[in-house]
């Protein structure tokens, strides 16, 4: 005898496949709209402080171009020892006249101990020192000129020989070095001290004085 079978459901594909729908309570819908207006507003703030922090430092660049401040220019104007011409050294001096320009913008420069010294084949001659600090004004120029002769005169035998020797040859080549310890004054601010270490080539004629392509020469400076 067939027995029959209880009916068991049927599922249709519809059923199986509908996603299931999930239903979030208004608390939940609340948070996430904070939590995107929080991410908003941070990050306007973020742009906000890196905008004003690009145009601090655009300032302070600009500021910092405008204020940097400039070593002193040096430059030769006048250099001779007229014994040369004359061939003999009892009366050999050397005359030298140097400027150092001030060509900061409202920046000025404070000058301790000064020294002047000519080298002749990389060996001392003679030496000059203003011993006393001073001021310069912005775009100024202060005058180093003196005579160096006596006990600031080092000249020796040898070395004039070798002078007389290079004068029938061709130009006699000098070497001036200035020396100083420098400050900036920037308002009421002073800054660190600063060795300054300036090199002037020097040429002298037949006549012992100062070549023309040398006059008004700036000097190679360094600063540290």
């Amino acid at each position: 005898m067939h027995q029959s079978r209880p009916d068991l459901p049927v599922y249709g594909r519809d059923d199986q496949d509908r996603p299931i729908r999930r239903h979030h309570s208004a608390s939940y819908y609340a948070h996430r709209v904070k939590e995107s207006l929080t991410t908003r507003v941070s990050k306007l703030i973020c742009s906000v402080f890196l905008g004003l922090l690009a145009i601090v430092g655009l300032i302070t660049f600009i500021l910092w171009l405008s204020l940097r401040p400039h070593r002193p220019r040096i430059f030769l104007n006048d250099f001779s020892v007229p014994a040369l011409g004359q061939g003999g050294p009892e009366n050999a001096h050397i005359n030298f006249r140097v400027t150092a320009r001030n060509s900061n913008q409202g920046i000025g420069i404070y000058y301790d101990a000064t020294q002047v010294k000519v080298y002749y084949r990389d060996q001392s001659v003679g030496g000059y020192q203003v011993s006393t600090a001073f001021y310069q004004q912005p775009k100024n120029s202060t005058l180093f000129a003196s005579t160096l002769s006596g006990s600031s005169l080092t000249l020796t035998e040898s070395q004039w020989k070798q002078m007389l020797n290079d004068r029938s040859r061709g130009p006699v080549i000098f070497r001036l070095e200035l020396t100083s310890t420098i400050r900036f004054k920037i308002s009421s601010w002073n800054s660190k001290r600063h060795p300054m270490h300036a090199n002037c080539p020097v040429g002298l004629g037949q006549d012992g004085m100062l070549l023309p392509v040398y006059l008004d020469k700036r000097c190679a400076s360094y600063f540290f």
